[in-house]
């Protein structure tokens, strides 16, 4: 007679075996999911967990009963065994409902399909190498450091991934050098340590791929991945620039340190399956910091894999940096959200490549680009056309909109052969418009921004002279243009100045940088903080155009670059430095330091300002502020967090104990987290309250307990000042905090009382206030955003 175990056993093996091979009652379409199991559910009779995965994928064909076409390699597409334990697997929405009923099964995620979100940053953070800096001397540039980039592989022959005068790879280095087309086995060395591809997940949804288009090897042909594993590492290499522009040294933020590629992220987009394997094989490997440039939409933290990843990476003392997405300048638009992760937004620095639009009228609107190729003819007006206007300038083909924005196939060339065409920004890329301008037989382009992307400006590789110019700038190049007539014709040019170095004001808040609030857990401030992102050089692969368009045949050692995606490696990077000055550092203690050190206040003494407005940015367009590397290192107290500190935040947000176990592996207990508060009391460097605007109170009020440990070198006294948020008031208990020891932790509260808007507020409105609380001893400032949000009621 069978055991109850050999029962259990036999249940789950055929519920695993239905459900891949999706016969459980059909439906609807397969799609892949992400199980998680109990690591310690695995039954004794299979030695490992591989093997209990492999015995229900043989049920599974045994069964006859896989839905759809059997893929190669079985319906089983990853297993995983270090940042979780578990698989993923091709099934039906009803079949991954009846696992996620199965005995030893922890949680059934859906997958979803993530996105793809220098010469100038290392000085402008103050990272100097000759001679070099605090930072850079106390972590030996990084030196044995590991960073893990999941993106889309790396070009290994670059100059910035060489390894003269490295030392033998990281003892500790348990990673492997995956070879392919265009990466022989030994693409690796002493700065490259280790090199991973994962396209079972893209393939499993999207079919084999065309590997005329692509390559089944960490080669990056795309350039993103070779772009931001330089940012991070890359070793210091003259001269560097771009098609001219931005002449000098180029370098990463830790140049010593090591690197190891995890490329994830194909033609199709970047699978979840695929990104966890990744994380769970950086875990495995050894590394020390992931760097994920990626994003997608916010879910719970228990349906989100990135989250889970990265849950499991900072458990195994991973520093985890993620881009906050490139969804701004609208509000609760940041992604990566996870209070384990450090979340980056991106704000500029004091360099600008300008690139004037000259008017037939006498008027100069100011614009940008990088364009490197022959230039218009000097003295020479050209005539401006506009498809959007009553021109002609659009297609027989193609409506007025379509020409407006430049798409394919959309402008007639007898309409503006020789003329520099005006496009709207949106819809297909940049650089794609200035490729269908160019090869309708237009001379030149200017991409006008519309009123969502306000004043936000980014300066790309163009095909063909062009450059990009503002909201107020558009408008006023289109009414020109409208105004114009046959005999008088509106004119311009542009004017290429190069590289402009000591621009006022810097940083500013990139426009396209992701905005808070949270949207998962307004208690935690998002983004963290923000760094350098905004017109970015680093390396760049050597068989792809810098326009990253099929048509460019263009060569460039360098790129220059916009986003989320390159402000994280700067993270990332500055991350690693840390960890090696301290070693002894949790991943939140480095977050903590980088956050409390940030500043707000730009090259011209004011707050910081939103590129897309021009207006005073706030705490949910650059969290802590701008990331300040010099101050990161001794930050005199850290807020420090352990994972049983993640367990009861999860808590507090009401998870039940089924969601927690999805994130964290173990089962939880909320009594002691419930009686502890509210998920505001996460030991996290900000404070976030939110407060329903209900008519029923004159004030609000609520608090937040912190701890502190003391990492400034002995013996301190620090003492607290407040700057409360308007019409807030904002006390702290202790008012001083007097440490006998290094490493010491003392902790206190803080009482946040709002007065309710003195007019009634509009439904769904909401009423931002920020302030902050400093911890200084004389010699640090240890320095905590406050923001108080009023929220009215929908109705």
């Amino acid at each position: 007679m069978a055991s109850s175990a050999s029962h259990s056993l036999l249940l789950l093996l055929l519920v695993v075996a239905a459900a891949v091979g999706g016969v459980l009652g059909g439906g609807g379409e397969e799609r892949t999911f992400i199980v998680r199991v109990d690591a310690d559910a695995k039954p004794s009779a299979f030695p490992t967990h591989a093997h209990w995965y492999e015995a229900a994928v043989t049920a599974a064909a045994a069964s006859g009963g896989c839905g759809g076409e059997w893929r190669e390699g079985g319906p089983l597409i990853h297993t995983y065994s270090a940042a979780f334990h578990g698989f993923s697997a091709r099934m039906s929405p009803a079949a991954a409902a009846a696992l996620a009923e199965a005995p030893g099964v922890a949680a059934v995620v859906p997958e979803r399909v993530r996105h793809l979100a220098t010469t100038r940053s290392p000085r402008f953070l103050g990272l100097l190498s000759s001679p070099p800096s605090a930072l850079l001397a106390d972590s030996d540039f990084g030196a044995d450091l590991v960073i893990a980039i999941i993106d889309t592989g790396i070009s290994p022959t670059h100059r910035s991934f060489h390894d003269r005068g490295l030392g033998p790879v990281p003892s500790k280095w348990r990673g492997v050098c995956s070879s392919g087309p265009g990466f022989p086995p030994n693409s690796c060395n002493r700065k490259l340590v280790g090199a991973r591809f994962f396209s079972a997940g893209y393939e499993a949804t999207s079919g084999r791929m065309n590997e005329t288009a692509e390559v089944r090897s960490p080669l990056d042909t795309d350039g993103h991945g070779t772009h931001t594993a330089s940012i991070a590492a890359g070793r210091y290499v003259f001269p560097a620039s771009t098609l001219g522009y931005a002449r000098g040294v180029a370098a990463g933020m830790a140049p010593k340190a090591r690197l190891a590629a995890y490329k994830v992220c194909w033609v199709g987009g970047c699978f979840d399956s695929d990104i966890l394997a990744a994380f769970d094989a950086a875990v495995a490997d050894g590394v020390d910091v992931v760097s994920l440039s990626v994003g997608g939409v916010v879910v719970p933290y228990y349906l989100d894999a990135i989250a889970i990843g990265a849950f499991g990476a900072t458990e195994a003392g991973i520093v985890v940096s993620a881009s906050a997405g490139n969804g701004g300048p609208g509000g609760l638009t940041v992604t990566n959200v996870a209070p384990w992760m450090a979340t980056v937004g991106a704000g500029s620095m004091d360099r600008a490549f300008p690139a004037n639009v000259q008017l037939g009228n006498g008027q100069v609107l100011d614009g940008v680009s990088v364009y490197g190729g022959p230039a218009l003819q000097s003295g020479k007006m050209y005539e401006l056309v506009y498809a959007g206007a009553s021109s002609g300038a659009a297609s027989s083909a193609a409506d007025g909109y379509s020409a407006s924005m430049c798409l394919d196939g959309s402008l007639d060339p007898a309409a503006v052969r020789g003329k520099i065409v005006v496009c709207d920004r949106g819809v297909n890329s940049r650089a794609a418009k200035g490729d269908v301008v160019h090869r309708a037989g237009g001379i030149g382009m200017v991409l006008a921004n519309g009123v969502f992307d306000g004043e936000g400006l980014v300066a790309d590789c163009h095909v063909l002279p062009a450059t990009a110019v503002g909201a107020a700038a558009g408008d006023k190049l289109r009414k020109y243009i409208g105004s114009s007539t046959r005999q008088a014709p509106a004119t311009g040019t542009i004017l290429f100045e190069g590289t402009h170095l000591g621009v006022h004001p810097a940083p500013v808040v990139a426009a396209f940088s992701a905005r808070g609030p949270n949207p998962q857990s307004p208690e935690i401030l998002k983004p963290d903080l923000i760094a350098p992102g905004l017109n970015i050089l680093a390396a760049w692969p050597s068989g792809v155009g810098p326009a990253g368009i099929p048509s460019d045949g263009r060569r460039t050692e360098f790129n220059i670059l916009s986003g989320t995606s390159m402000a994280c490696p700067h993270i990332s990077g500055l991350a690693a430095l840390l960890k090696a000055a301290h070693p002894t550092w949790s991943p939140a203690a480095i977050k903590s330091a980088l956050m409390t050190t940030a500043y707000i206040k730009d090259n011209s003494n004011g707050t910081m300002v939103d590129e897309s407005t021009g207006i005073v940015a706030d705490v949910f367009d650059f969290g802590a502020g701008h990331v300040d590397p010099m101050r990161a290192m001794d930050p005199g107290l850290v807020y420090d967090i352990t994972p049983v500190d993640y367990v009861n935040f999860l808590c507090n947000l009401n998870y039940t104990e089924q969601n927690i176990r999805a994130i964290t592996r173990r089962p939880a207990d909320c009594h002691g987290a419930r009686r502890a508060g509210h998920a505001g009391n996460l030991n996290y460097p900000s404070l976030s309250a939110t407060f329903a605007a209900d008519g029923t109170r004159a004030t609000m009020k609520t608090h937040f307990i912190r701890t502190v440990t003391n990492v400034g070198g002995g013996r301190a006294v620090y003492r607290a000042t407040v700057r409360a948020p308007e019409g807030c008031t904002v006390t702290v208990q202790p008012r001083q905090l007097a440490f006998r020891r290094d490493g010491q932790k003392l902790s206190f509260t803080v009482r946040v009382e709002a007065a309710a808007p003195s007019k009634k507020m509009e439904p769904g409105s909401s009423q931002v206030r920020s302030g902050a609380v400093t911890w200084s001893d004389g010699r640090h400032a240890v320095n905590t955003p406050v923001v108080v949000t009023v929220q009215a009621p929908l109705q």
